[in-house]
This record gives C-alpha cells, structure tokens and sequence, in this order.
C-alpha cells in the first residue's frame, strides 16, 4: 500500500483507483467491499458513489483509464507494423517490450486483468474486463495478420499464435514475480528477449 504522504497528494478520485487496484490485487474483486477500500483511501462510502456511482463502476473505470496506458504504447507499433518492410522478429520484440514496460508501469493491474479474465463467465469482473481482453488480444493479432506473407506456415493461425505469444510472455511476469514478492519490478529485458526468440523458433518450425 502507498504510504500516508503518498495518498495525501492524490486527489480523492486517483486515491480511490489507488485503493481499488492495490484491494482487488491482493484480495480478488469478489472479496472486497466498498468499506473496506473507502477505509484504506481515508475517505466515505458516499464519496466512492459520487464519483463511480457502485464498486462495479469504480472497477470499469480502473479497467478503463489503466487500459489507455496499454492503447498508448501500442499506437506507435500498431502504425510501423503497416509497414511492409517490417520484420515479425523485429515486431514480436517490440510487442513484448510494450507488455514489459506496461507490467512495470503497473504489475498490479496487469496481473489483476489477467485474473479478472479467468473469473467466472457470469461474474460482473468478467463482464467488465471481457472486452478490454478482447481488444488486447486482437492488438497481437494484428501483428501477425500483417506478418502473414512472412510466415507460410501461418494459414489462419493468427489468433493462434497471438495466444501463445500472449500466454508466454505472461506467464513468464507470473512465474518469475510472484514466487518472491520482494524482487524488483523491472523486467528482465534479456530473458523476455530469449522467450520471444524462443516463440519465433516455433512458429518458423
């Protein structure tokens, strides 16, 4: 959790996602209720309503001002991967480096998306993230519908391989941070370096 100075300088809106990020984290949205994040952001139940109107809508709208961030950093390789000259090697590297750097922007929130996606299908967590998930995915697959003439072994896999190398890449910040809460959250750019080369080799066999 911030500590007090910290969250005195936020704004009573932020201090709120701040509170709901860091509970839904550490607990799972369904274990978390609207006193127990009003009580760590030092603010009242009706300030939450006021600005989210529900616990439902302050997730949607932690959901979507965290995604921005995602939508930002991919525009710059959603428009260089137009371009025909540009390598699946050199665009797949790329990708992962956006996902490490958007972990490191928020490693709590990446991890909670993830969670939120593997919830029950009839959950309102789910239903909030579903099409956040969706646009995600669809963000790699068009990397590789634009590698296509590059791959020939690609027939209609793209989605194929956008899981996977979605997957990979995740499973990696999962497997390597959370067996040691105490390690740094910089990524290690040269082992997601020799995933990514890891998964070209299987594409290209």
């Amino acid at each position: 959790m911030e500590n007090t100075d910290s969250m005195e300088t936020m704004d009573n809106r932020t201090r709120l996602l701040q509170c709901a990020n860091e509970l839904f984290y550490e607990k799972g949205y369904d274990a978390v209720g609207v006193q127990e994040i009003v009580a760590r952001a030092g603010l009242t139940k009706p300030t939450l309503y006021y600005y989210f109107g529900s616990k439902k809508g302050l997730l949607e709208a932690l959901i979507a001002e965290r995604f921005e961030l995602l939508r930002g950093m991919y525009r710059e390789l959603d428009e260089r991967s137009r371009r025909k000259d540009l390598r699946i090697e050199e665009a797949l590297h790329w990708l992962a480096d956006i996902f490490c750097g958007f972990f490191e922007q928020d490693r709590h929130f990446y991890m909670l998306m993830m969670a939120l996606f593997y919830s029950a299908r009839g959950n309102e967590a789910y239903q909030a993230i579903q099409p956040y998930m969706v646009e995600f995915y669809d963000m790699v697959v068009r990397v590789f519908d634009r590698a296509a003439d590059q791959l020939g072994n690609m027939n209609g896999r793209q989605r194929q391989f956008a899981i996977g190398f979605v997957g990979t890449i995740s499973s990696y910040f999962l497997l390597h941070y959370e067996h040691d809460p105490a390690e740094q959250e910089k990524v290690d750019r040269q082992q997601i370096s020799a995933l990514v080369r890891q998964f070209m080799y299987g594409i290209f066999s």
